[in-house]
């Protein structure tokens, strides 16, 4: 099913048709650092990937623009993440924030499943590629959540931390994904103190060169069970 979204790009709203969506984790720059992050998840219950990356399906449906996400449980939590806009063709390419928002229990259980229980949010406002990929390293990801009515920074670095840009688009070529009207969440930089669950999370990604900012906060919203 083909779902259109309105994007803006400097002032201007337009229309993309999205019908695949993809996360791809494990994309740090740093194999060594990459590693000893897979052993430290799975000491706390976290199955390790068949491989390095790893490509991880994701619903259509799970794409939502709307500010408030519906979770099942306490332990869900957001990720700032690159997020990959292909339009019409391979070269018709925007780039926005994402969150890869994830249930962290059931990822002990099945990383997968945990990814297809969230929905993944994304801003409204893009950039072009070709307008950022001259200075694409110094771009920065961050992330703040709101817990008990306090914010509380999440995330804060470079994406020179992930994967290159180049290294990104062979491995979406190498897994045969279809490069028009598909959204990729690709990867996400380190956290500052280990997963923090809240009500509120905002994600920023940050040009220092061009001196702007993207922007995107949402609710998330526990349903309880009534009793």
């Amino acid at each position: 099913m083909i779902e259109e979204f309105n994007l803006e790009h400097e002032g201007n709203t337009f229309t993309v048709q999205l019908d695949e969506a993809y996360c791809i984790g494990y994309t740090g720059r740093n194999k060594e650092k990459t590693l000893e992050h897979v052993k430290e998840l799975k000491e706390i219950g976290v199955p390790e990937p068949k491989e390095i990356p790893a490509l991880y399906p994701v619903r259509q449906s799970c794409l939502n623009r709307s500010g408030k996400i519906d979770v099942l449980g306490n332990e869900t939590s957001g990720e700032a993440e690159i997020a990959i806009i292909f339009g019409e063709d391979e070269n018709d390419i925007y780039i926005t924030v994402g969150s890869d928002h994830t249930d962290r229990s059931l990822e002990t259980v099945d990383i997968n499943k945990s990814k297809q229980v969230c929905d993944k949010p994304f801003a409204q406002e893009v950039w072009k590629l070709d307008d950022i990929k001259d200075h694409w390293d110094q771009l920065e990801l961050s992330s703040s959540i709101q817990i008990n009515d306090e914010w509380v920074d999440y995330q804060n670095h470079a994406i020179s931390a992930i994967m290159p840009l180049e290294e990104i688009i062979d491995y979406v070529k190498e897994k045969n994904i279809k490069m028009k009207n598909t959204i990729i969440f690709a990867g996400t930089v380190p956290l500052l103190n280990g997963f923090k669950f809240g009500e509120k999370f905002e994600m920023k990604f940050i040009d220092p060169v061009r001196k702007r900012t993207i922007t995107s906060t949402y609710e998330i919203k526990n349903l309880e069970v009534v009793e």
